[in-house]
């Protein structure tokens, strides 16, 4: 089996599952936000339930409204707020929270061999665990949260195998970019993507964070690395509890193969509207920018932020451009703080905000206007995703996002830095 298949056999009592059978799974995490979490709580409360499964199981987190931007937000934050109390959950309130997906990994709340269920569909960031994590319906996640299952379809397992040596600012954001332009919004539809080859291996653990969370974007059930020695040292500090680890095997049966050739791979760019429709950085000619955006559950780690400080250390922000970085979580914060990134990212004009979701779907902390152009480092490029319809997102690596913001155009690390 893969190892999906062998994280899901062990959760539903089975030997061996295969691919299309309808399965009862136990689940070991479940997530709920700030948009998802007042949807679940009502349906739970539907139930008729008095408790829930676990409360040390459920997570809820207050990221893309808070801190709170208006007053309906406040209402929900202060919903989920109560809820969590009453039910003694695991919650993370504003000044200890960041983007969940950045968080739970921090915090060691998610570990290899698990599943892991979210009312958010970036939840499969946690296959950078080695995890089966998978985003769900708000009515999903409150039965999960009632009786700690879910019911699902096992999906077929996609193998992606990269060889070769990555180019210099060449990372884990170009190779699911350009992975997804190659394959498609529905490239790996319902099915397990699974990443490998030795460039994966060479890959830090903020750059697989960021391929596994884009993989929703291919139209993935999940994405999952190898649960190599990289990855165990990540968890050795972090892990709360005990876990297991799963392998595929060898003879292992995948729907299909793709292998590629990241060597002459360079920084790459998704152009609006979707994230399928990317070019090379070489490709994309001038392309003037009003905004850009630096973090997100994708790319707001403290690597991502290092890369930023490393093109904009000693250079200014174009005029015409606005620039906002958001670190993913407090801790991310001030690892930033203490290694002066965020003195270097001031000083170049840039705008540093508490971590939240905020611009990536058009919240708040860098709403777009009509006409306006953002090249960002989240996940999705859709039409009116940032605010206007009629604005225009890009999405990119942090090292393209610092040029850019440094040259006041969509352009290529190189460029800014020579």
């Amino acid at each position: 089996m893969t190892s999906a298949e062998k994280i899901l056999a062990a959760h539903s009592g089975r030997k061996r599952v295969n691919p299309g059978e309808f399965l009862n799974v136990r689940v070991d995490l479940v997530l709920a936000n700030d948009i998802t979490a007042p949807l679940a709580i009502k349906e739970f409360q539907r139930l008729g339930v008095n408790k829930v499964y676990d409360p040390k199981r459920i997570v809820v987190v207050p990221d893309h409204f808070c801190p709170n931007k208006d007053l309906l937000s406040a209402e929900q934050a202060k919903l989920i707020r109560q809820f969590a109390r009453q039910h003694n959950l695991v919650y993370f309130e504003v000044g200890r929270m960041g983007i969940e997906h950045v968080l739970l990994p921090e915090q060691g709340l998610v570990l290899p061999g698990e599943v892991v269920v979210g009312a958010d569909s970036h939840t499969c960031t946690y296959g950078a665990l080695a995890a089966f994590a998978t985003g769900m319906g708000s009515t999903d996640i409150a039965v999960a949260m009632a009786t700690g299952e879910i019911w699902m379809k096992v999906p077929p397992t996609i193998r992606f195998v990269y060889h070769g040596k990555l180019k210099k600012w060449v990372g884990g954001k170009d190779l699911i970019l350009y992975t997804i332009g190659n394959v498609g919004v529905d490239g790996a539809l319902y099915s397990v993507m699974e990443f490998a080859g030795e460039a994966i291996n060479e890959l830090p653990m903020d750059g697989r964070f960021t391929m596994a969370n884009m993989a929703i974007e291919a139209g993935a059930k999940t994405g999952i690395f190898k649960a190599d020695g990289k990855m165990q040292k990540y968890i050795k500090t972090r892990a709360k509890r005990s876990y297991k680890l799963y392998q595929s095997d060898d003879d292992a049966t995948f729907a299909k193969v793709i292998e590629y050739d990241v060597s002459q791979i360079e920084p790459q760019v998704a152009l609006p509207h979707l994230p399928s429709n990317v070019k090379p950085i070489s490709k994309i000619g001038d392309i003037r920018i009003d905004q850009v955006v630096i973090g997100s559950c994708t790319n707001g780690r403290l690597d991502d932020l290092l890369q930023a400080a490393e093109i904009l250390k000693g250079k200014q922000v174009h005029p015409e451009v606005r620039c906002i970085i958001i670190p993913g979580t407090q801790q991310v914060y001030l690892d930033a703080l203490r290694r002066g990134l965020i003195e270097t990212f001031i000083r170049a004009g840039a705008v540093v905000s508490t971590p939240t979701c905020g611009p990536c779907l058009g919240g708040h902390m860098g709403v777009l206007a009509a006409g306006e152009r953002c090249l960002s480092t989240t996940n999705r490029n859709f039409v009116g995703r940032m605010g206007s319809p009629q604005s225009e997102v890009y999405l990119a690596s942090p090292a393209v996002a610092a040029a850019s913001a440094i040259l006041g155009k969509i352009a290529s690390p190189e460029e800014a830095v020579n």
